[in-house]
C-alpha cells in the first residue's frame, strides 16, 4: 500500500466504531493518532478507503481523555509520605496499578509531615510521561504542613507550621526545594500566605487553599476573573450526595474529582499508614477524614453522575476527572482533552462507564480481561 503521509512517515493508528468526547459532547467519528498525539484527519492525504497502519475496533465504546488524579496519597500498600530509600519504586508501583482505573497521569500527594520527610522524598521522584510502565507523574502535590490548627482535619497537629520569616523562605526550608512540585495546599488565613501564593503562582505551581470545610478549594490563580476549581471526593462516603448535587449545579465547570486515596486503596481491612499516622481499617471503609479504601477515579465518575440524579451528564462527569484537573494545573493545551495535537492519553469505556482499556501516547497500556 503506498504511503500518502503529508508530513511524517510515522505510523498512524485509527480508532473506529467509537464515540469521542470532544467539546463537551460525544461524537460518532474516528480518532486518529500519530507519534503519540491526536491527529487532524483533514490534514492527511489518503486514498478513497483511508489509510492507517493499524485500526482499533472500539466496538461502540466511548473514548474519553485519560483521568488525571491531582490528589492521591498512595495506594495498594504504598504511602507516598513514608521516607523510604526507594520512594520511586512505590510511586511506580501505584502508577502501574491505577491504569486499570483509567488514570493516565497523577500528582503523588504528601500529607503534612516533618521537614526531613520532604527533604528525602521530593528529590527521588521526577516529572515524567506515562507509558507501559504506568501513569505519568505530573509533579508532587504538597498538602500541608502550612495548615491552620483550627481546620487541620486529619493532619497531625505536631507537624503543622506557620510562615515565620516572611513566607517563601519557610516554604523552602520545609520542603528543601520546589523542583518537580506541581501543587501546594496551604491555609490562606495564615500570616504572609498571600506573598507565598504570589510566589508559587509566578513559578507556575498551582495553589490549593485548604483545609476549607471537608473539601479543598482549588485555584489555578487568585486574580479575579479566572475560573475557580474545587476538589470533591465523590465516593459516596466522603461527600453527601446532596452536597455533591448542590456543588455541581452551582459551578459545574469548576468541579474536579479527586480520590484522596490512601495506602489502603485496593487492600483489605487492617492497619495502614496515612503519612506519619497509623490507622486501623475495620469493615468496608476507613473513616479517617472520610477516606475510603475502595475509592478510585472510575468509581467516582460513575458516582458523580448517579448522585446528581443524572443532572450531571456523562460528558460532564468524565470531564471532571480529565479536562478540569488539566485546566487547574495549566496543562489543558496537551492533556485532559482529545483536541487535535493533544497527547493521545485516552480510555475506552462502555455505557456503564466501566473501563475497557487504557492508552498512553496512543499505545495500549492496560486492557480488561475478557
Amino acid at each position: 500500500m503506498p504511503s500518502n503521509r503529508s508530513v511524517s512517515d510515522a505510523p498512524i493508528t485509527q480508532f473506529i466504531n467509537c464515540r469521542i468526547l470532544r467539546e463537551h459532547e460525544l461524537h460518532r467519528e474516528d480518532l486518529w493518532v500519530r507519534e503519540g498525539r491526536i491527529l487532524d484527519p483533514e490534514k492527511l492525504f489518503f486514498d478513497e478507503q483511508g489509510y492507517a497502519d493499524k485500526r482499533v475496533d472500539c466496538e461502540g465504546s466511548i473514548i474519553a481523555p485519560g483521568f488525571i488524579d491531582v490528589q492521591i496519597n498512595g495506594g495498594f500498600g504504598i504511602d507516598f509520605s513514608q521516607a523510604s530509600d526507594d520512594v520511586g519504586a512505590g510511586v511506580s508501583s501505584v502508577a502501574k496499578k491505577v491504569l486499570e482505573h483509567g488514570v493516565t497521569s497523577f500528582c503523588p500527594t504528601l500529607v503534612t509531615s516533618p521537614p526531613a520527610v520532604y527533604h528525602k522524598v521530593l528529590p527521588q521522584v521526577k516529572v515524567h510521561n506515562g507509558g507501559q510502565h504506568g501513569a505519568g507523574v505530573l509533579g508532587f502535590h504538597l498538602e500541608g504542613p502550612f495548615i491552620s490548627v483550627e481546620k487541620k482535619g486529619a493532619h497531625p497537629e505536631q507537624y503543622l507550621r506557620t510562615f515565620q520569616s516572611g513566607g517563601i523562605d519557610d516554604l523552602m526550608e520545609t520542603y528543601g526545594g520546589l523542583d518537580n512540585v506541581a501543587m501546594v495546599t496551604l491555609a490562606p488565613e495564615l500570616a504572609s500566605s498571600q506573598s507565598v501564593v504570589r510566589e508559587l503562582c509566578q513559578r507556575g505551581i498551582t495553589v490549593s487553599l485548604g483545609e476549607l470545610l471537608d473539601s479543598v478549594l482549588i485555584l489555578d490563580q487568585v486574580p479575579a476573573g479566572r475560573t475557580v476549581y474545587y476538589g470533591m471526593i465523590a465516593d459516596g462516603i466522603h461527600t453527601n450526595p446532596a452536597a455533591l448535587r448542590i456543588a455541581h449545579r452551582a459551578h459545574p465547570s469548576g468541579l474536579v474529582l479527586v480520590t484522596d486515596a490512601i495506602a489502603a486503596m485496593g487492600l483489605p481491612p487492617g492497619r495502614h499508614t496515612l503519612g506519619q499516622q497509623v490507622i486501623e481499617i475495620q469493615g468496608l471503609h476507613a473513616y479517617v477524614a472520610g477516606l475510603s479504601e475502595e475509592v478510585n477515579t472510575q468509581h467516582e465518575v460513575r458516582q458523580l453522575e448517579q448522585a446528581t440524579l443524572h443532572s450531571c451528564s456523562v460528558e460532564e462527569a468524565l470531564e471532571a476527572a480529565s479536562l478540569h484537573p488539566a485546566q487547574l494545573l495549566g496543562i489543558s493545551h496537551r492533556k485532559g482533552n482529545l483536541d487535535y495535537g493533544s497527547d493521545a492519553d485516552l480510555i475506552l469505556l462502555d455505557d456503564t462507564l466501566d473501563i475497557k482499556a487504557t492508552y498512553i501516547s496512543g499505545e495500549e497500556v492496560w486492557r480488561k480481561a475478557p
